[in-house]
């Protein structure tokens, strides 16, 4: 099963059997799976034979096989080629000698059975069922060129045929080894430690969920996992596209197939061998590009017609040739016969696929997963995107954004760490930023106390001290005008601010907030030079909302949302662009990003509900991966329209020299296969990756 054309034949020959539920087609495995029915399993497969196909289940270790059996291929298509070319050269040198012609006609019908079994095989199993393809209009311009005489170049053209066939098909390959090289970067093989403490190399597939594995500098992560023992710096970019290494410490999560680059480290493994996340993300990809792009649909429903109206010219140029034109019996038939070479669908068939799995492939590689080529076409449709603000434009947690002491002439590394000491011993977000933010405190605390919703009090060297909000600093009497300003400044960019303070005065102010993510103004920049709309939706209040907005360019902010208020700003937007895509965690907006026309998941490398959630999965929470979706759509959909161009012009110029001039079948299957060969190569251009232009 080498094209989407001949999925749609298998398809068309398990439509009649009974007990089907499904069919699972996997070109870039070249595999189908069946549910069904155990007793619909013969009659399946006795339906796929009679169309022609040979199903064979699957080896349990097929790489030397496929090895030799490429081989053995090529040897048989070399011979045919040899002996093509000994009857052309019989045919130019024997003339009309009954000798040379007995000799050079056996060559040839040697070649084609050599070059031919398969193409004659199928092409008959289509003709019995009266449907016209490329296979069935090889057997018949094939066998007509040999009954008419022209036996030496029936046979060049069979030979040549078959051996572009396995040149396409080994293009063809290369787009669809894309993905499945991606799953060669796991190692099959794990350092496990053993009960008495030792440890063992054993198959990565055989490591239980909650063992120990031991990765070793230079070695790629075998399985999914959590640090538990050393700190290392990791390249991740074979699963989140991230050019440069992340700095991992216990507690942090690994993926499969990253490489750890400093430090001998050991992890807890979370996931199977079979779940990690770089084998779901094959998966997915697997599964998109057995889903249809709408050019794909198209084209495949044009070559239905397409087919059999060529088919149709050329009976009537066989038969209306001689009575219009003139032309002798057999030249009127030769024409004919090069003009179904010709007209075979496969380069405008194979244009679709081939360029959307290269560009699903491209996106993968850089981090971005889509989950079938409709939403990879349909992205360069969009004219408006709406983000989500917590953890999406922000980084989700919140983090000490700038403190000050609030007496010019206080010893500020004393304020700060009195102030950290605090927070230390708090649970709350706000007092674990401070803390986190400030270095690290050896001040020891007595009467510690939480005050609920208001912040805390402890003695510290001596004299009491409080964190608290601006109510607690209001209730104990400590605020002026001063203190007051710049609460509101602070309050107005959206940051939270605690005080640190004596009982008889105000120390410090601290100000805590979401920080925006580094990359979101040039991601928001980019999208405007390019044409979008783009809104920010929050649940946040307004004035918070319109400061984030305004840290990451964004023209238009809306606060205060609950998820029914983000739903309908979904469908304002829809009635006013048309075409939206939604950007969010994957889980909380989860309806926004169904109503939206492209659900976008930031951040979800290792995590199942947001990868089953959107349409697209950005794995490094980078927000310019959503421009750089935008640029491969775009040049996806170009070579798209490039490869339908470059068929259909390749083609119409060859069918006006079969029917005008003296058009050979040489000419005939350089016309057919050179087409497919130029589509693919210039598919494979976005299998590159990187920034698409």
């Amino acid at each position: 099963m080498d094209c989407a054309a001949e999925e749609s034949e298998i398809r068309a020959a398990l439509a009649g059997v009974a007990g089907i539920r499904s069919l699972g087609f996997h070109l870039s495995a070249r595999t189908l799976t069946i549910d069904a029915d155990r007793a619909a399993l013969a009659p399946a497969l006795a339906a796929i034979r009679a169309a022609g196909f040979d199903p064979q289940p699957l080896p349990d270790t097929g790489a030397p096989d496929a090895a030799a059996g490429k081989r053995r291929e090529l040897q048989r298509l070399a011979f045919a080629l040899a002996c093509a070319a000994g009857a052309e050269l019989l045919a130019w040198l024997g003339g009309e000698a009954l000798a040379w012609r007995i000799t050079g006609s056996a060559l040839a019908a040697l070649a084609i059975a050599l070059a031919g079994f398969g193409v004659y095989r199928k092409g008959l199993a289509a003709l019995r069922d009266r449907r016209l393809n490329i296979n069935a209009l090889m057997t018949v311009a094939v066998t007509g060129a040999f009954l008419i005489g022209q036996w030496a170049e029936a046979a060049m053209v069979m030979a040549l045929y078959a051996i572009a066939e396995a040149i396409e098909a080994r293009a063809v390959d290369r787009a669809r080894n894309a993905i499945g090289s991606l799953l060669k970067l796991a190692p099959d093989r794990a350092e496990l430690r053993q009960p008495d403490g030792s440890w063992r190399v054993v198959p990565a597939a055989e490591v239980a969920v909650a063992a120990i594995v031991r990765v070793r500098p230079g070695q790629r992560v075998p399985l999914d996992g959590t640090l538990v023992a050393g700190s290392t710096s990791v390249d991740q970019a074979s699963v989140t596209g991230e050019s440069l290494p992340v700095d991992k410490a216990p507690g942090d999560a690994l993926f499969a197939g990253t490489i750890n680059l400093a430090a001998t480290i050991e992890l807890r493994v979370t996931a199977p061998a079979s779940q990690s996340t770089l084998a779901r993300i094959i998966h997915a990809v697997e599964q998109a590009q057995g889903s249809r792009a709408p050019t794909q649909r198209f084209v495949d429903r044009f070559a239905a017609v397409y087919t059999p109206a060529v088919f149709a010219l050329a009976l009537a140029v066989a038969i209306a040739g001689p009575w219009i034109a003139g032309w002798a019996a057999l030249d009127a038939i030769y024409k004919a016969l090069v003009l179904l070479v010709i007209a075979c669908p496969c380069a405008l068939v194979i244009s679709t696929p081939v360029a959307i799995v290269s560009g699903l492939a491209a996106g993968a590689r850089r981090g971005i997963l889509i989950k079938g080529g409709v939403y990879l076409e349909q992205a360069r449709r969009l004219k408006a995107i709406a983000f989500d603000k917590t953890g999406t434009i922000t980084e989700g947690a919140p983090r000490l954004a700038t403190w000050t002491a609030l007496d010019a002439s206080a010893d500020a590394a004393r304020l700060a760490r009195v102030a950290a000491a605090l927070a230390g011993h708090s649970q709350h977000p706000v007092s674990k930023a401070i803390a986190e933010g400030l270095p690290a405190s050896d001040a020891g605390l007595e009467g510690f106390q939480a005050l609920a919703g208001r912040g805390v009090e402890a003695t510290v060297d001596g004299e009491r001290y409080l964190l608290g909000n601006h109510r607690l600093i209001e209730e104990r009497g400590l605020c002026s005008p001063g203190i007051e300003a710049l609460l509101r400044e602070h309050e107005a960019q959206g940051r939270t601010t605690s005080l640190l303070a004596t009982e008889n005065r105000a120390l410090a102010l601290f100000a805590v907030a979401d920080t925006v993510k580094p990359e979101a103004a040039q991601a928001i920049a980019e999208l405007d030079a390019m044409g979008f709309a783009s809104v920010m939706l929050s649940g946040d209040n307004q004035r918070t909302a319109e400061a984030v907005a305004r840290e990451a360019g964004l023209r238009d902010a809306r606060g205060s949302l609950l998820p029914e208020d983000k739903l309908a700003a979904i469908d304002a937007l829809r009635e006013r662009h048309a075409t939206v895509a939604m950007a969010g965690d994957g889980i909380n907006d989860a309806p926004a990003l169904a109503r939206a026309d492209i659900g976008i998941a930031m951040g979800a490398a290792g995590t199942d509900a947001a990868m089953e959630a959107a349409d697209v999965v950005v794995m490094n929470d980078d927000l310019r991966r959503i421009p750089e979706l935008i640029r491969l759509s775009r040049a996806t959909h170009a070579i798209l329209v490039q490869n339908i161009a470059l068929a259909l012009a390749i083609k119409a110029l060859f069918l006006g020299l079969a029917i005008f001039d003296d058009a050979t079948m040489w000419m005939a299957v350089f016309a057919d296969v050179g087409a497919s060969l130029i589509v693919i190569g210039n598919s494979l251009r976005l299998r590159a990756g990187g920034r698409a232009r």
